[in-house]
């Protein structure tokens, strides 16, 4: 039986200059959809799990496209529901060797950023599930959206439906009033796995100090919300835009772990990254004995996104476990 997963946050409409093109260049923009729970949603069901994404869309066409596009995707879009007038967008220009990539934000006012936490069902929409993934994006979005995403984690807890977070955020994001110190800490406190860095610890809960190591600052976080048993981060190298390495790293309450460096070059697209890496700690935590084999298993799927355009790691089980076993060839499977 697959194991079920459940994310919960906002969709964007991701708009592109073609290939690597500046936004001034541009006369056309290429058209896809992203966000980074849904992300690790889809790159979960390419693994062979079952997935739902949870989210709020405006009723037409373009809701109605992005719907497509999760279903497209080997999603259940059961639990979208509808409402409001504006889908949240993004504009990326791709860099290339030394000139780095840029965003541009849209999303303020989107019908995601006006969700309440009465619209949506959370006994329903975690029924028969394994797992519940949030990252920090969303509860900066709006207070709705915070309490949403709150409801959602306790829900869980009392289904005992395994919880992650992938919390790293930014002070910028949050607009509605309340900070990031105010707000993730009741929320991460009912996690069983953060995906985090040092940096995120000391910025969003001041219990480590900034020159703290990883295995350190994890410690002083675990010891502030025992219930969560990993923290989970990834080292990043940035050699150029084209050349990137990656490492990920654990700490489980007993033992740091850390995988072997991944050389990846050329980049074709870091956007999702992160959430790969997310997507292959969840189906490496569920389906392998222990946590070193999962943490490579992450920073293989990581690694592997680097290489597919687009926000979503459109890669196979095969794919991630062959990179992880140590083909780095790039044979063509015939």
């Amino acid at each position: 039986m697959p194991k079920k997963l459940i994310t919960f946050g906002e969709v964007m409409m991701r708009l592109s200059p073609p290939g690597y093109s500046k936004f001034a260049q541009a006369t056309s923009l290429e058209l896809v959809y992203g966000g980074g729970e849904a992300n690790v949603a889809i790159s979960c069901a390419y693994l062979g799990m079952k997935a739902s994404h949870v989210t709020r869309f405006p009723n037409n066409a373009l809701g109605k496209a992005a719907t497509q596009f999760l279903r497209k995707h080997w999603l259940s879009t059961e639990h979208v529901i509808y409402g409001g007038n504006m889908l949240g967008k993004y504009f990326l220009e791709k860099g290339a060797a030394h000139r780095s990539s840029e965003v541009i934000y849209e999303r303020e006012g989107s019908a995601f950023s006006l969700i309440e936490p009465s619209m949506i069902d959370w006994q329903k929409a975690l029924k028969g599930a394994d797992w519940f993934h949030w990252t920090g994006i969303t509860p900066a979005i709006s207070e709705g959206a915070a309490k949403c995403c709150l409801e959602a984690i306790k829900t869980a807890n009392k289904m005992g439906v395994k919880v992650s977070g992938d919390i790293n955020s930014r002070d910028n994001m949050w607009k509605y009033g309340k900070t990031m110190q105010e707000v993730m800490p009741e929320l991460v406190q009912n996690c069983d796995v953060v995906i985090t860095s040092s940096r995120g610890i000391h910025e969003m809960f001041g219990v480590a100090a900034p020159e703290d190591k990883f295995r350190e600052a994890s410690k002083k976080l675990m010891d502030k919300f025992p219930k969560i048993k990993k923290v989970v981060g990834k080292t990043r190298k940035s050699i150029s835009a084209s050349h990137q390495q990656i490492q990920g790293k654990m700490w489980n309450g007993e033992e740091y772990i850390k995988t072997e460096i991944l050389n990846i070059t050329p980049v074709i697209d870091r956007v999702g990254t992160g959430d790969a890496f997310a997507s292959g700690l969840i189906y490496g935590l569920l389906h392998y004995d222990n946590d070193l084999q999962a943490l490579n298993f992450a920073s293989a799927a990581c690694a592997l996104k680097h290489t597919v355009p687009g926000d979503v790691n459109m890669v196979s089980l095969e794919n991630v476990t062959s990179l992880m076993e140590g083909d780095t060839s790039g044979a063509i499977k015939r």
